[in-house]
């Protein structure tokens, strides 16, 4: 068996901090990978990432209860808190944070974080408390590790845009980076959420990058986003998928929507159904 590398559990604040301040002291830059367990191949990359750019890497485990609505997955969210541990070790992290609630919210917390501009839309018409929840839990990471660099999935793209516009507006030192959707030999996009599909479903989820990216060339060659984005949405419902929330072309920074044909850099994003699962995935739209 090969022996992972010494992984140091933290659940609170204060050890987190003594923890880090020890790297910092001996001349360690500080990478972090903030996460809700359940880790996969993708997690890894963002690991991955953050070790290529930094010299010690923390990684966070919270299944963060603010993000979810009360008819949502929480208390069925998986969670493998000693075999996440497991991954993160032997993707070189050094420090593994996983509180519980009444750490990250103790007795009487009372703040809350809106974040504008690319949170409109998308996610916020189908899921409007969602990235107030995001924002504060990655606000408060942020400050507790007081990394150089945070590395984050494009496959949630949206989000990552929303946290790197709260770090910038509220000046908070760390660098947000997005790392690139890890697919599997398919092209599905890897979700903790893939656990749920059965093995019909599988074969139907497979089906949402070929139509993103058909709709992305389509859009790419100049057709009107209108068109594309309708077109799009009605084939994922022939491939199989029981409900559409969006296939939309927006604005890559600002996710701003597009009026007639793409003008600039843009993302396509989706969100549909397949039974209780809800996925989501996009790419970029490359003229």
């Amino acid at each position: 068996m090969t022996a992972v590398p010494e992984l140091i559990l933290t659940r609170t604040v204060a050890d987190l901090r003594e923890q880090v301040a020890a790297l910092r002291n001996a001349g360690k830059r500080i990478g972090f990978v903030p996460t809700m367990g359940a880790l996969h191949e993708g997690h890894l990359a963002l690991a991955a990432e953050a070790r290529r750019r930094s010299d010690a890497v923390v990684g966070s485990v919270f299944v963060n209860p603010t993000q979810f609505a009360a008819h949502e997955d929480l208390g069925t969210y998986p969670r493998q808190e000693a075999r996440d541990a497991e991954l993160l070790a032997g993707a070189g992290c050094s420090i593994l944070f996983a509180p519980d609630a009444a750490e990250m919210y103790p007795n009487g917390f009372a703040t809350s974080v809106q974040v504008g501009g690319p949170s409109e839309g998308l996610e916020t018409d189908f899921r409007p408390h969602f990235f107030s929840g995001v924002a504060v839990v990655v606000a408060k990471l942020l400050n507790q590790v007081q990394a150089d660099v945070a590395v984050f999935g494009e496959k949630d793209y949206q989000q990552l845009m929303v946290v790197r516009r709260m770090a910038r507006d509220l000046d908070i030192p760390t660098e947000i980076v997005g790392a690139p959707t890890v697919r599997d030999t398919h092209g599905l996009a890897l979700s903790s959420r893939n656990a749920y599909l059965s093995a019909e479903e599988l074969t139907v989820a497979r089906r949402l990058n070929v139509i993103l990216r058909e709709a992305a060339d389509r859009a790419a060659a100049g057709e009107p986003v209108e068109t594309v984005e309708m077109a799009a949405a009605g084939a994922l419902i022939e491939s199989g998928f029981a409900k559409v929330d969006y296939v939309a072309i927006r604005y890559s920074e600002t996710l701003a929507p597009f009026s007639g044909a793409v003008d600039a850099s843009a993302r396509i994003l989706a969100a549909a159904w397949l039974g209780k699962t809800r996925l989501i995935d996009n790419m970029a739209v490359t003229a």
